[in-house]
């Protein structure tokens, strides 16, 4: 994916918009006096690494792809990566103020426990975490049983009995799904995910849910590099009730996307 890592498709575009502001505001106020330690903890090219410098955090990122880190290295020269895997931190123990994860990078991760376990660990008491992780019950696991039926027309890739077994019980667990042109991802709940910070001595701050109402349209659709003047205009108006309803109960119920804010409490 590297060489294709930075071309944001119109539901990137809107992901990252959202998801970069909440990065800035819920972080923003520990970011006092540049001394403060920052993990971005599948880092990619360094989206959210250009966000945590601006923040003044002196800044560590680690991802699994020596391509990528190239990259993140060559434009954000002030900042220290490593290649490294979540589920064992190459840190010791509360090295760092804050810990970000984003691009759904828990998802594909393949033992999600372990790297909450992670970033609990080399998280300082007091310190926050902003995570961004796939969520089980959205609209698109409708729509990708619809498409098995109906012989895939929107091109989900699944066979009836696979998109189907994204409705099994037990209803408050997360569950793998393959989705064409990426890895196997891990699709949480909320009560999945509250159960995994609280396993790594973490308390679960806010919630956000991104991708909730513009679902109404299948993701395969704006997974391309432009839309159609129509499908477009259409769009940008889920975008911007999307925006709105990101802190609701509504927003969260049904996101492709959620945003946990997670703070380490004092000892």
């Amino acid at each position: 994916m590297v060489a294709s890592y930075d071309e944001l498709e119109p539901w990137y575009e809107h992901l990252y918009a959202i998801l970069h502001e909440l990065v800035r505001t819920g972080l923003a106020q520990s970011a006092k006096g540049g001394s403060l330690r920052a993990l971005d903890a599948g880092c990619g090219t360094g989206f959210q690494t250009a966000i945590l410098l601006a923040l003044r955090y002196r800044t560590c990122g680690i991802d699994l792809s020596a391509g990528m880190l190239d990259i993140a290295q060559r434009r954000h020269p002030e900042a220290h990566f490593m290649r490294g895997d979540l589920e064992a931190l190459p840190w010791r123990d509360a090295t760092f103020d804050v810990v970000v994860s984003c691009g759904s990078t828990l998802s594909f991760v393949a033992r999600p426990s372990h790297a909450v376990n992670e970033i609990g660990r080399v998280l300082r008491p007091g310190g926050r975490a902003l995570l961004e992780v796939e969520h089980r019950w959205n609209f698109d696991v409708v729509w990708r049983w619809l498409s098995s039926v109906m012989g895939d027309p929107l091109g989900y890739e699944a066979k009836a009995v696979e998109a189907r077994a994204a409705f099994a019980r037990p209803l408050s667990d997360g569950i793998w799904m393959d989705y064409p042109g990426y890895p196997r991802l891990r699709l949480f709940t909320r009560s999945e995910l509250s159960r995994l910070l609280s396993a790594a001595g973490l308390s679960l701050v806010r919630t956000w849910g991104l991708h909730s109402v513009t679902n109404v349209i299948p993701s395969t659709v704006l997974h391309r590099p432009r839309l159609g003047r129509a499908i477009g205009a259409c769009y940008r108006g889920l975008c911007a009730l999307d925006r709105a309803l990101a802190a609701t109960v509504a927003g969260r119920g049904l996101a492709n996307s959620l945003v946990i804010l997670a703070t380490k409490p004092e000892r």
